[in-house]
């Protein structure tokens, strides 16, 4: 998903003509990144699940002893990882940020501004991370209700409404095959969420 939506808020940024149009490479960079991000996740998702069952941490890497060197260079990846697409997808938050201080507070636009409320962003993310113990759980949560929607049947359920094919065709089919199932990962996921904040609850402890 994440690298689809960067590549979608690129598309406006390539030149697009009505012979040469910005969906046709825009198409292959999405399915070149749902291709990358599948055989870097599933395998993980698959074996962690398969060795540790659903005992296995939030951060696989924490359920892990040996090899350090592997452990050591997994870690220094996900910082590179971080580092960059933080600094992505908090962008459109930065920039709603600094109207909302620059019409309200008069704020002139300009470095202290930005120092100001991207710095304060970013410790405000920090402590929440740090300062929820179920922070894993709620993800798990919020994702069910926030993630699914957006991603699996709310467009099925637009393209429906705007193209709207023939009843019973190959399209509507999969598409409404589509709905179906984002609706049911929708409830199953908030529900399980929600049932390891409670089952775990006895178990957390703030700042540890």
């Amino acid at each position: 998903m994440h690298s689809a939506k960067f590549h979608l808020h690129l598309q406006a940024t390539i030149p697009s003509t009505p012979e040469r149009p910005s969906k046709v490479p825009m198409w292959r960079g999405v399915m070149g990144a749902y291709f990358i991000n599948a055989i870097c996740y599933f395998p993980v998702a698959l074996i962690g699940y398969w060795t540790f069952g659903q005992d296995v941490d939030d951060n696989v890497l924490i359920s892990l002893n040996k090899p350090e060197w592997l452990i050591a260079a997994a870690n220094l990846m996900v910082v590179i990882h971080v580092i960059g697409s933080y600094q992505v997808f908090a962008m459109p938050v930065f920039a709603m940020l600094e109207r909302m201080m620059i019409t309200k507070t008069n704020i002139p636009p300009g470095l202290p501004l930005r120092l100001l409320t991207r710095t304060s962003y970013v410790a405000f993310t920090l402590f929440v991370g740090v300062t929820f113990p179920f922070f894993g759980d709620l993800l798990g949560f919020f994702g069910g209700f926030g993630f699914a929607p957006t991603s699996y049947f709310l467009p099925s359920i637009m393209w429906l409404v705007i193209k709207k094919p023939k009843r019973f065709s190959l399209n509507w089919i999969i598409n409404w095959v589509c709905i179906v199932v984002g609706v049911f990962i929708m409830m199953a996921s908030t529900i399980g969420g929600l049932r390891n904040i409670v089952a775990d609850s006895s178990t957390y402890d703030f700042y540890t």
